[in-house]
Parts: structure tokens; sequence; C-alpha cells
């Protein structure tokens, strides 16, 4: 008996991104779902049941063409109503759908398309300068000179077809007429079949974020969980019907899909979006923040905690913003719905109050594995994932420490960069410090600090030195600082400081190796 996605009308109840998609459409219909404004494009926007009527359109070239469940088609977009339509059409035929970040180098490409075994690609033909076409044909150059767009590439085994638009696509790309014009071809009774087989457990999503291993690290979502955290994060965001929210961050990224676009079409807001996104050094997470920054947040609790790709997004809440002598993360007063976390010492058993250990989290919307990945490479036995994250527990309390790669090892001893940071920027004319170790053959590793003044404030350096031997231990007192300016800092796009990046500035000026 075919299971119509069309009865479920509530979007709270929708269990799979079909459901979710026709529920807004027939709850929200023609309000404003999504739009982009810029200066070098015309204006774009989408209500939800044009989101959903267009996903469907495409969604039904793509069956035409033999993509079906399990599929993975990969694309290249920008924050727009394009890259939602894009989405939904993919997760609601039980495709696979792999965002790839707009910010992707010729190099990167290769590995990224081959890692994930994407069998299709749509590629946005240029945004801000950037001429994605081009950069497919320096990563594969046989999609320049091939005769055939049916694709038979060695370093992309699995690649079939790409489509793009625009005048002078070469040869092994094809117009996206490719798809939007097989389109009329597939009823939509059969469309209404095929969603009715998507089920809460068939993988919805794969994002591809960086990690320590040698190729891109694909994190696998399913449909259920993707759907139940982007009604529980519109609650937390605020996400309320009519409200208008920029999505600050980059979509094909977890911060942008589920703080921003997921959460806000489920809960019926309007979702902004720029060309380009939006970073701070001034409110980057996971660094110290001076004063005046933290002042300037919103103080509204409960505050997000520890999050990551893998829990889709925030899973731990504080009370305060900030505890005494912890400024990397709001305390961990409460786990969200369907997590469970344990801090673990290195055998996996829990640790006693006041000792360090790394926080292991288990729980529904949590991945449910890495793409060619074992899971005993990420996971315990009994299903908690291996975070990074290293905690100490106080009381009913959970407080952040940093990252386990993060420590400095200078001299034999241990040095957490965040503890260093917190005490130069209480120092007068400091607004930020950023610590890293830099190779030493004395001591492993010179501890060694970029600093940003305040506005008007002039450094010296060794004064400051001197303050910081009065408050720390030695081992932990910078050997060499760098001034940096605001527009220094090096930014990732998912707004946080590029430690790596510093770490390379600060050797360069220093005259040292990186």
């Amino acid at each position: 008996m075919t299971r119509d996605t069309s009865a479920v009308t509530n979007p709270a109840e929708a269990k799979t991104f079909p459901q979710l998609i026709r529920a807004t459409a027939a709850t929200y219909g023609d309000e404003l779902a999504i739009s982009l404004k810029g200066d070098t494009i015309p204006d774009d926007a989408a209500s939800f049941r044009e989101m959903e009527r267009r996903s469907a359109d495409l969604a039904k070239g793509l069956i035409a063409r033999g993509v079906g469940k399990g599929s993975r088609i990969g694309f290249i977009l920008g924050n727009s109503p394009q890259f939602a339509v894009m989405l939904a059409a993919i997760a609601r035929i039980g495709a696979i759908a792999v965002p790839i970040s707009t910010l992707i180098k010729s190099n990167e490409l290769i590995r990224v398309l081959r890692q994930s075994d994407v069998g299709g690609l749509i590629v946005q033909r240029s945004l801000l300068g950037h001429d994605y076409v081009e950069r497919l044909c320096e990563a594969l150059p046989g999609l320049r000179d091939g005769t055939s767009p049916d694709l038979r590439l060695g370093e992309v085994p699995f690649l079939r077809w790409i489509v793009s638009t625009g005048d002078g696509l070469p040869s092994g790309i094809l117009d996206m007429d490719y798809l939007t014009g097989a389109a009329a071809s597939v009823s939509e009774e059969l469309l209404i079949e095929v969603e009715a087989e998507v089920h809460p457990t068939d993988q919805m999503i794969e994002i591809y974020t960086s990690g320590s291993m040698a190729l891109p690290k694909g994190v696998k979502h399913c449909h259920g969980p993707a759907t139940f955290r982007a009604q529980y994060l519109g609650k937390m965001c605020e996400a309320e019907r009519g409200k208008e929210i920029i999505a600050f961050l980059p979509m094909f990224w977890v911060g942008g899909l589920m703080m921003y676009l997921l959460p806000n079409w489920a809960s019926g807001a309007t979702t902004l979006c720029t060309e380009g996104t939006s970073t701070s050094n001034r409110m980057a997470m996971g660094s110290v923040l001076a004063d005046e920054d933290m002042a300037a947040m919103k103080h509204n609790p409960p505050f997000w905690g520890l999050g990551m790709t893998e829990t889709l997004g925030p899973y731990t809440l504080g009370d305060d913003l900030r505890a005494p002598g912890f400024p990397l993360c709001a305390p961990m007063d409460h786990i969200a719905p369907r997590y469970e976390v344990r801090i673990a010492d290195e055998e996996g058993n829990p640790v006693a109050e006041g000792e360090r250990g790394e926080m292991l989290v288990r729980g529904y919307p949590l991945t449910p594995g890495l793409h060619k990945v074992e899971r005993d490479a990420y996971f315990t036995p009994d299903g908690y994932y291996h975070t990074g994250d290293m905690c100490i527990v106080e009381g009913s309390r959970i407080l952040f420490v940093g990252r386990d790669g993060d420590m400095i090892k200078t001299a034999s001893s241990n040095v957490s960069p965040a503890e260093v940071e917190l005490e130069m920027q209480g120092l007068e004319g400091v607004h930020n410090a950023y610590v890293v170790g830099l190779p030493d053959k004395q001591r492993g590793q010179l501890l060694v600090a970029g600093v940003v003044p305040r506005d008007g404030a002039k450094l010296d350096f060794t004064d400051i030195e001197g303050q910081l031997r009065k408050r720390l231990s030695s081992y932990k007192v910078p050997r060499a600082y760098v001034e940096l300016a605001h527009g220094d800092v090096p930014m990732l796009h998912s707004n946080k400081v590029s430690r790596r990046q510093i770490e390379r500035i600060l050797a360069e000026r220093l005259g040292r190796e990186a």
C-alpha cells in the first residue's frame, strides 16, 4: 500500500524530506521561503509552494536520468534558492545529496569527487567571479578534451555526467536542459510512488569536512535525524513563521544547513541569502573573545555549547555564556534531546570529577558513520563517537578545555592555548590573542603569540611578558610575540579562526619554520 507523502500536512510530524517539503508547501503556501539579493545578480526568491514545485520538476528530471534510491548526486552551489531546490530534489527521491564547498580548489575537488563516489554533478557556472566550469576543467582536463558528455574518467570512476548553465560549455559538460528537459517524461503519480519509498532510516545527505585523514571526510546523515533536528533547532533558534533570518554561514556545511536553511524551512521562517557569507574574528567560534565582544552578544540562555558536523550541529547547552577559567565554550549544563555523552579516559572509562577526558557522544541524531571509513576508527564498541573535544566534569556541569590536538607540548609540558589567551586578554591594550606552537629543536614547540591591540592602543611586549610571568607558570609564557591587525586574522567560512594559517603567519614574521 502506498504511503502518500502529501498526507503529512504538519511540518512538525515530517520524518522524511519528501514529507517535510510537501507539508511546508501545504502549511505555508505562498509565504516567502527563501530569497537571494546581491549587487551583481538579479533578485531571486521562492515561496514554500514554489520550492515544492520547482524541486518536484527537477526531481522528475533526475528520475528520468536514472537517479534513484541511494544514487549519489553532488552539487556546487552558493547560498541561494537554487541550493535549497537542488537539495530538496535530490533528497525527496531517496538519492543522497552531496553538497560541495564553493571554496574548493582544483586538487581538492578531485579528491572529494573521487572519495564521495558521486555519479552526477550539478555546478553553478560562476559565483563571486569564480568560474566553476573552468575549475572543473582544471581538475579534470578530460572534460575539455573529450568528445562525449557520457563520462568515463579514471580520476573519478563513478562520475557519469556533469551539468551546468551558460554558453561555451566544454564537450564533457551538459546543459541543465539534460535534466529539466527530461522531467516531462515522469508523472506526478510516479514521483509520489518514489517518495513513498523514502524512509527515515535512508541516508539523505553527506557533508564533506576536513579531518585528520589524508582524504576528505564524508559525514552521513539520514532523513529521520535531519528532520528531527530541523524541527528542534528551529525552536531553539527562534525561527518563527514569517520571520526573516539572514543565513550568515555556507549551507554546504553543517552550520548554514542546520542553523539556518532547514530550521527556517521547517518553521516557516524566511531565509535571506547573499552571494557571499560573512565571518568575524571578533565573534569567532572556538576562540577566547574579548570582554566587549562578549557583551555585544545576545544574552538569552540557554547558550550553545559543543557541536560538530557529526552531531548535526550543537548538542550541548549552557545556562551561562562562559564559566570562569573556561573561555572557549559555554559550560555544558544540558544535553540536547536524544543524545548521550560520556567524558572518558583513553580506555573509554568515565573520568572522576575534576579530571580531564574526551567527550564521547552517541544518540539518534549522531552520524551513522563516515563514508568509506570503518566504524571502529571513530566509534567505541558501545556506539559512542570520539569527538576529540577534551573536557572536565565539575558536579553536574561539563567544561570544555580544548581540542585534543590543540594542546602545545613545550619543554616536556602541556600548555592549553586558551588558558594563555585568557590571561593575555585580561591585560590592558590587548583585544585578542592567538597562541600557537612552532617547531623548536630545544623545546619541541616554541610558544608564540599573535596579539591584536585594542583600538588606539600601543602594545609593549616587554611589559606584556613581565605581567604574564606574574600570572602564569614560566613554561606557559610565550617566548615571542607578533602584533596583528584585526584584518590579519585569517578566518574559515565556518566563522572559526584558522589556527593553521595563524601558525604560518607568525612563523613567516618570526623567520621560523611553521
